[in-house]
């Protein structure tokens, strides 16, 4: 049977508990918290109070955490490429709308909600040039992006399982930081979109345990192959408008560096957290392909904290078009 066929059956297999994944990792959405939850009240005869309030903890962050905060929205708000993209997964049937369909789709619907009270926040805040911003967003959605998992459920799972931590901390720490200056909106507001980003990396996480079970040698590989190609982020072809794909992400990544929301060790860490998660010490049965796949992987972290151990940040800040820095402090 060819890899393809034997990727299709273990999607197969997986999609008859669909229905427990998503009781279990994705929450209804007459529960679910909504982003009018942590935003002024329009039908309030406070709202503007309120907004004026919002505006006023929005002058006390700094340049390059407006640079985040927006490059995070951004991210968030390209989510039908993701979505698009998911969809086109091996074992992932659109047309005849079946139990994986069913998870992206609903996945999809949670991820929406950061993108959508994000960009409130942003034009509420008075901080930000939004026309630049949403010409960032368009730009990225147009560009879409390349990961390198081809239609490939295990490596696209590992894509996932990674990526989802990866908001995970952005989110989290940036929810600390607005809390350090005083912004418990903002904050909260954050901290709320970091506990969504955990709950969909321990599903998909679940995921990969389940294929490692019934196909650890191909799952090896493919988590192998991921590692040695590196993560691209979803918001790697970033590009401000007038500049070309992919300009701006290196200047975003800069900024997410010098404050400490995202770093070259937090990479490495996940790295280690999944590695540790789906134990791949103790995972027997193995081709001697994958027994060198998962020595290279062992050992990966260790390299790579070597390598950036070198890494010098820029200390000043690139002037980014959707921030002006005469807005921040």
């Amino acid at each position: 049977m060819s890899i393809k066929n034997v990727r299709l059956e273990v999607m197969q297999l997986l999609e008859k508990d669909i229905e427990t994944y998503v009781d279990q990792f994705l929450i209804p959405v007459d529960t679910i918290w909504q982003p009018t939850d942590f935003l002024p009240d329009s039908e309030s005869e406070d709202f503007m109070e309120e907004v004026k309030e919002l505006r006023e903890l929005a002058k006390e962050m700094p340049y390059d955490f407006w640079v985040v905060l927006v490059g995070d929205t951004i991210t968030e708000e390209a989510l039908p490429t993701y979505e698009s993209w998911l969809m086109d997964v091996e074992g992932i049937d659109q047309i005849e709308r079946n139990g994986w369909s069913k998870w992206v789709r609903h996945w999809t619907g949670e991820e929406n909600r950061h993108g959508d009270v994000l960009n409130k926040y942003l034009y509420l805040s008075g901080r930000v040039n939004m026309k630049e911003v949403e010409r960032t967003t368009h730009h990225l959605i147009n560009d879409g992006f390349d990961i390198g998992t081809d239609t490939d459920p295990y490596k696209n799972f590992v894509y996932t399982s990674f990526q989802e931590l990866a908001t995970y901390i952005s989110h989290n720490r940036v929810a600390k930081l607005a809390r350090n200056y005083g912004n418990q909106r903002l904050a909260k507001m954050c901290k709320i979109i970091s506990g969504d980003e955990m709950r969909h990396h321990q599903a998909y996480t679940e995921f990969v345990r389940r294929i490692f079970e019934v196909d650890p040698s191909q799952m090896m590989l493919a988590f192998q192959y991921m590692m040695k190609q590196k993560i691209t982020m979803p918001a790697h072809f970033l590009r401000e408008s007038g500049h070309k794909m992919g300009a701006a992400w290196e200047h975003f990544s800069d900024s997410a560096q010098r404050i400490g929301v995202y770093t070259s060790n937090d990479y490495i860490g996940i790295i280690q957290k999944l590695t540790e998660k789906w134990q791949i010490d103790k995972i027997t049965g193995l081709t001697d392909e994958a027994e060198k796949a998962r020595d290279y992987l062992m050992k990966l972290p260790a390299r790579m904290l070597r390598v950036s151990e070198r890494l010098v940040i820029p200390e000043e800040s690139h002037t980014f078009k959707w921030v002006e820095p005469a807005l921040a402090r």
